[in-house]
């Protein structure tokens, strides 16, 4: 799965010529430290920084990507063994923990163009004598997508652009159906579960998802081995697992896929796909798209193929079967613990996943080698004296890449430990080069920015703070040059982030640097350690970057006085999400009516001209009044609250405050996103409980933040859009609860005075 973060290109060497940009070491504020344990912990963080090796890391992805290690693999196995050893060698205690979850693999695949001519897809790709990895094909697993359904279809074929819904409105408008065809979508424009979901929604019987060389090809510059990009022969394997629904074992829904767990029949299991479903590559399907007549394609969905794209349907019939081993696997989550010397029982969490989907060095590996770092530059430190707080665990996942299986049923599992012990949860999902990208719960946004100010970018000698702030700017965002904070996107799915997050209410972050080394290798054969070492991050200064960035942070939370949380930032931002959706509602109001009143004016009239490719629309119900004074009157509250708290915090830093009295402000503030879970979930998926991020039902993992109200009203379903408003209050309601306690335990404890 992809590392869910913005990335901004920026040259490095651009910083130094910006004004109000040169380099700075001072020390910034440490946002839950009294004066004299923040003078401790920097000590013992710039100890730490000086502690990880690249040399290292680029020897552990050798070993890690030597070969195939996608899950159910001996080298999955074998690796998940050697981690465990590599942590007990740094001094953590570490186990394996094992689940058994449904797994299907390939036994037949046939792709063939059986009229107007004949044409059998490859379904293959070629070996690299530039890269001795991808000759390992005994190992490999083939170009599928998993969790496809079984299925022997010959069909028209119907090119259908990314797939998303708002391509069949345009297919619909053009009289064109998919009712009984096979469908041929670009991957792009959302993810690659959404394309056959939405296609068995239309009717179709099958679907290809193929990879178009104008979003993910020679487009972009020179293709593999020449250069980092994907290679006519490239695909992009990946799960088609109806993960908006729910992530993880589709047989063991909201409990750990255990040996003894009670298991659905595979019939019953709602989010594995109803129709055969294949990626190919551009090498397969240009005979495939050539072969289609009817009308020429739209400009936007044309692609960089040399041929004229056109959407069908007409004599291009396409045989497609696919039959699976749908077998119970088991997986190997590798879990590290050192435990608290003072809250044992407050769990600080740091996670990346060790499976691929073939060598997987750019995915997962880069972004576990510098966790791996971390873990032996924190094991130093305690030969060295030094204690975490509270108790740091540290997690391999495997089974990421089928569906966030080993994450997913690892939380079900430990349910009970998240919602009493879960303090924070750290993710990265491989790493590259350029700046840093942070996404997660807002009120985590000033320690991002406060960490990001402490770890100086290896290509610009700016912090990393500084280069992604001037980033921004360069990209048009020039409020960031004033923002005191570095800003963080919110999170939808993907990555393992999501079950602890999103289901749990664990206060998350994912990072990773990226935006300077792009590629096209994704989810295939060639993301080789070969590949990584010439086009990424080559000599892993900023694998380094990563680790230092974030073993700061798991450090800070594990030996925070006060946690990090900030109220302020998550207030502005409940505020524009409420501009957003309150805009979406005009915007929709707006084009109803614009529509109805063409139709009473008979602007569609030609359209019922039999002759005419294109189909009138239908007239719509008017918008009805949403009121969204309640969320307007949460999101005021919810910003009075931060305002006090933040007053109230102010007196930690000088104050002498017990520890009884911290533990108690701790206590409610590990609680920040769980109390914004709604208990009976998102409509259609209860299994997403988070009130202001979701993955969206139709963009998988794109976010839909204040999901419930937005995808309503997307819908256009305007009594669960009145429902929906209302939880989302009430979800606020209790955050604001949440703070105004925390508030009034630390001014008690302070002696600050309340805001009047």
């Amino acid at each position: 799965m992809p590392t869910l973060i913005r990335a901004l290109t920026l040259p490095a060497a651009a910083l130094l010529l910006l004004p109000g940009f040169s380099p700075r070491f001072d020390d910034p504020p440490m946002r839950g430290f009294t004066t004299a344990s923040a003078k401790i912990q920097r000590e013992w963080e710039a100890k730490f920084r000086a502690l990880p090796e690249p040399a290292r890391m680029r020897e552990a992805m050798r070993r890690l990507a030597a070969r195939p290690h996608h899950l159910g693999s001996p080298y999955g196995k074998d690796n998940a063994e050697w981690l465990r050893a590599q942590f007990e060698s740094y001094g953590w205690d570490a186990r394996i923990e094992r689940f058994d979850v449904l797994f299907p693999t390939p036994r037949v695949r046939v792709l063939e163009l059986v009229a107007p001519t004949r044409f059998t897809a490859r379904l293959e790709e070629p070996i690299l004598r530039e890269d001795p990895s991808t000759n390992q094909r005994a190992e490999q697993l083939p170009t599928y997508n998993a969790y496809s359904g079984d299925g022997d279809v010959t069909a028209p074929l119907v090119y259908v652009n990314y797939g998303v819904p708002a391509d069949y409105d345009e297919l619909e408008r053009r009289g064109i159906s998919v009712k009984g065809a096979i469908v041929i979508a670009r991957y792009g424009g959302s993810w690659r579960g959404i394309k056959p979901k939405v296609a068995h929604e239309h009717g179709a019987v099958g679907a290809l998802i193929y990879s178009d060389p104008r979003d993910d090809g020679y487009a972009a510059g020179e293709t593999y081995p020449n250069g980092p990009y994907r290679p006519k022969d490239g695909v992009q394997r990946g799960s088609v697992l109806d993960m908006p629904t729910y992530p993880g074992d589709p047989l063991t829904p909201g409990v750990g896929a255990s040996p003894g767990a009670k298991r659905l029949d595979r019939k019953d299991a709602i989010t594995i796909m109803k129709i055969p479903v294949l990626p190919i590559s551009y090498a397969d399907a240009q005979p495939l798209l050539a072969a289609l007549t009817g009308p020429v394609a739209p400009p936007a969905w044309r692609g960089g193929l040399p041929i004229t794209y056109r959407l069908g349907p007409g004599t291009a019939q396409v045989h497609l079967k696919l039959e699976f081993d749908w077998k119970q696997t088991p997986l190997y989550n590798v879990i590290a613990t050192l435990k608290g010397s003072t809250f044992p029982d407050e769990w600080v969490m740091r996670g990346n996943h060790h499976d691929g989907w073939v060598n997987g060095a750019e995915d997962p590996i880069s972004g576990l080698v510098a966790e791996l770092e971390e873990a032996r530059a924190l094991g130093l430190l305690l030969k060295q004296g030094w204690q975490p707080k509270r108790t740091i665990v540290y997690m391999a996942w495997d089974g990421e890449e089928p569906s966030l299986l080993g994450s997913t049923e690892w939380v079900e599992e430990h349910m009970a430990d998240m919602r009493a012990k879960g303090v924070f949860y750290l993710n990265t999902d491989g790493n590259g080069r350029g700046t840093l990208g942070a996404a997660g719960s807002h009120a985590l946004e000033r320690f991002v920015g406060e960490v990001a100010g402490e770890v100086t970018d290896p290509e610009s000698n700016v912090t990393v703070l500084q280069r992604q702030r001037m980033a921004e700017v360069i990209g048009g965002n020039a409020e960031a040059r004033s923002m005191r904070d570095l800003r963080i996107e919110a999170l939808g799915s993907g990555s393992d982030f999501t079950p602890f997050l999103q289901h749990a209410g664990v206060p998350t972050l994912n990072i990773g640097f990226g935006g300077e080394d792009g590629g096209g290798i994704y989810h295939s054969i060639y993301d080789t350690f070969a590949w990584y070492t010439r086009f990424s991050d080559t000599s892993f200064v900023y694998g380094k970057a990563l680790a230092q960035v974030a073993g700061m942070m798991v450090m800070r939370v594990a030996n925070a006085d006060l946690l990090p949380a900030e109220f302020g930032n998550l207030s502005a931002t409940a505020k524009r999400y409420l501009g957003e959706v309150t805009t979406l509602r005009e915007t929709t109001a707006k084009e109803i009516d614009e529509l109805n009143r063409r139709l009473t004016e008979g602007a569609y009239s030609i359209t019922n001209d039999p002759r005419s490719p294109l189909q009138a629309p239908k007239a719509q119900a008017p918008a009805p009044y949403l009121n969204f004074a309640p969320i307007q009157n949460a999101t005021d509250s919810l910003a009075r609250v931060a305002e006090r708290y933040e007053r109230a915090y102010g007196g930690l830093p000088t104050s002498a405050v017990t520890s009884v009295a911290l533990a108690q402000v701790n206590a409610l503030l590990r609680q920040g996103d769980q109390v914004m879970l709604i208990p009976e979930g998102l409509p259609k998926r209860p299994w997403y409980q988070h009130a202001l991020y979701a993955p969206g039902y139709y963009t998988g993992y794109g976010v839909k933040t204040m999901p419930g109200v937005r995808e309503a009203i997307e819908q256009r379903d305007w009594k669960a859009a009145d429902e929906q408003i209302a939880k989302l209050a009430a979800a606020l309601l209790r955050e604001s609860d949440l703070i105004s306690r925390a508030a009034q335990l630390l001014e008690q404890a302070t002696g600050a005075k309340p805001v009047p």
